[in-house]
């Protein structure tokens, strides 16, 4: 028996990093964590920093970061648009932990030129950068 697939397309706007055939999609959406297998009802939603992850049809487990953007899912296709996107073995660990720290220190410094709203958003996107790294490590 084949393999369902459904077509997965991640686009960022510099760029499309990737389309083909894949048995499951893993997307951080704005309410929690999706699941997306062949068959899914259509859906689409915002998504949140954080980490795609799919699995192609020869079964190679692939991740990548996104920064945000949209989700669409209709019947045998599923679409990231992505305001930034990174493959997840091209993330740079060291300025991610920059990134973290310099956000951690605008939250604790309030006279900081950087909101609140900013920090944490910097914070966000620092931390789902270094899940996605954690995660190729195992």
């Amino acid at each position: 028996m084949a393999t369902q697939t459904l077509n997965l397309s991640v686009v960022s706007a510099e760029e499309k990093l990737f389309s083909g055939a894949v048995q499951t999609v893993q997307v951080s959406g704005s309410e929690g964590e999706l699941g997306i297998y062949p068959g899914h009802a259509p859906l689409l939603t915002k998504i949140k920093p954080g980490m795609v992850r799919f699995v192609s049809e020869a079964g190679d487990e692939e991740l990548m970061y996104v920064a945000g953007g949209v989700l669409e899912v209709q019947p045998g296709e599923v679409i990231v648009l992505a305001d930034v996107a990174v493959r997840g073995d091209e993330l740079d660990e060291q300025a991610a932990e920059a990134a973290r720290k310099r956000a951690e220190e605008a939250i604790a410094d309030q006279s900081h030129d950087v909101t609140y709203a900013e920090a944490i958003a910097e914070l966000s996107r620092a931390m789902a950068q270094l899940e996605v790294i954690r995660k190729l490590r195992r």
